[in-house]
């Protein structure tokens, strides 16, 4: 009997994290976007190797990071006020077709032997304007796939699962990909990726969404979007806090071939392992997050992963022990795709409809076009100061935010319950305030 309920538990629990592929739409757009992602960080390894490799530069490795994100921050804002116009799902067909074409590419320069430093910050360039639209869009289009609001939550936390079983899988097998064959079948594999996202967007059926008027003025929209944004405390104190944290937090990823090659003395497979590492860590907070019934609670589970990812980062820093710094990188992953998750949750679940492809533009300026600032600076001080240091004072940055937050949390709260009781996305708080404020204190 006790395995019988067990049993029958351990199937709800499956069913609960994995309740938006119910809808059929979001199933296809979770497979296709498997084995593009997967492409996708094989090429990002690749990429930073071979970069290294021609540069022995950690400066040359934050630059080129930088040119591949800042065009997120010039041309985020004004893709939102587009995003908010066009249809979003003819959109996204065309900038991964855009981004397959980069890829194929990069491919052809480095098998062909031609590969060259300035050829690989053109092609950056151009990912980085493609992503400008990309990623808002695809953040935004997660709405018009979930027909139910009360599963927007879990599709999001899927979403962040979804990046980081990629994560996992793609810089191991890139690894091996360029100890064994070359970086160039790396990113001809990424390029053959796209086209089974592109295949799975074909096959959805998307209903017609209203969008707003395209004969309006794109400076007024843009001004309407940032007002919003910025006019709302909890939009504007997430998408502050994620750009310090983008700027000061995403710094490892960038350094990562240093601590592979010089400190812990090993090749493209070490560095894969560690990516992989943080992969695992990462995706068991989104399958965490995923597995909630609520949205409740995500404001501290932000301000406590902020505590974790700076910790983590810093004993990372310091070591000198493959395994160790391999654990480390896990608890790191962890606390950091949980930042990005809850985050997009939220500001997913408070947002106007007709406003929402703006914000997600204002998140994408948030979260990858402050980045590559954080990358170009990133690689000038470890060029200076060494790796280790420069990781540590990113752990500590992190760790401030993480008690400002926590700190903004209560008014915060006050802002945001009666826009979830109007939106009735959690039935329980629809039901009143003396219920939201009890669900709020269970949670919390």
């Amino acid at each position: 009997m006790l395995a019988k309920n067990k049993k029958i538990n351990t199937n709800s629990n499956i069913k609960t994290v994995l309740r938006s592929f119910s809808h059929r739409n979001y199933r296809l757009f979770f497979s296709g976007q498997l084995v593009s992602l997967s492409g996708t960080w094989i090429q990002v390894i690749a990429m930073s190797w071979l970069v290294y490799g021609l540069t022995d530069s950690a400066f040359m490795l934050g630059l080129v990071t930088f040119l591949s994100q800042v065009p997120s921050f010039l041309f985020s804002p004004f893709a939102g006020v587009y995003i908010d116009r066009w249809n979003k799902h003819k959109t996204l067909i065309f900038t991964q077709a855009i981004s397959m074409l980069q890829a194929f590419s990069l491919a052809a320069l480095t098998l062909t032997g031609v590969i060259q430093v300035w050829h690989i910050m053109i092609l950056s360039i151009i990912l980085g304007l493609t992503n400008a639209f990309d990623m808002p869009v695809r953040q935004a289009f997660v709405i018009e796939m979930i027909e139910d609001r009360k599963d927007l939550s879990n599709a999001i936390a899927l979403n962040s699962s979804l990046v980081n079983v990629t994560r996992l899988v793609g810089p191991a097998i890139a690894g091996i990909i360029v100890a064994k064959l070359g970086e160039g079948i790396c990113f001809t594999v990424n390029g053959v990726s796209f086209i089974a996202v592109i295949i799975a967007l074909l096959f959805m059926r998307i209903k017609k969404v209203k969008t707003t008027n395209a004969h309006r003025n794109v400076v007024s929209e843009l001004k309407e979007g940032f007002k919003y944004s910025f006019g709302f405390p909890p939009i504007r104190d997430l998408l502050i806090l994620l750009a310090v944290l983008s700027f000061a937090i995403t710094q490892y990823a960038v350094l990562m071939p240093v601590f592979a090659k010089d400190i812990l003395h090993g090749g493209s497979d070490t560095l894969g392992y560690l990516m992989a590492s943080t992969g695992v860590g990462a995706l068991t907070g989104g399958i965490y997050l995923a597995s909630r019934k609520t949205i409740l609670g995500l404001g501290k589970i932000m301000a406590v992963s902020t505590f974790l990812f700076g910790i983590t980062i810093m004993v990372f820093a310091f070591s000198k022990y493959f395994m160790l710094s391999l654990a480390f990188l896990f608890f790191a992953g962890l606390g950091f795709i949980t930042i990005i998750a809850a985050s997009n949750t939220i500001l997913q679940t408070i947002t106007d409809d007709d406003k929402r492809g703006r914000v997600m533009s204002f998140y994408t300026m948030a979260f990858l076009g402050i980045a590559p600032f954080g990358s170009l600076a990133a690689g000038a001080i470890a060029e200076r100061i060494g790796a280790p240091l420069t990781i540590m004072i990113s752990g500590i940055i992190s760790i401030i935010c993480g008690a400002v937050l926590l700190l903004r949390l209560p008014a915060l709260r006050k802002l945001i319950k009666p826009v979830y009781i109007k939106k009735g996305i959690i039935p329980e708080v629809a039901q009143g305030l003396q219920t939201a404020a009890d669900l709020e204190s269970s949670q919390e």
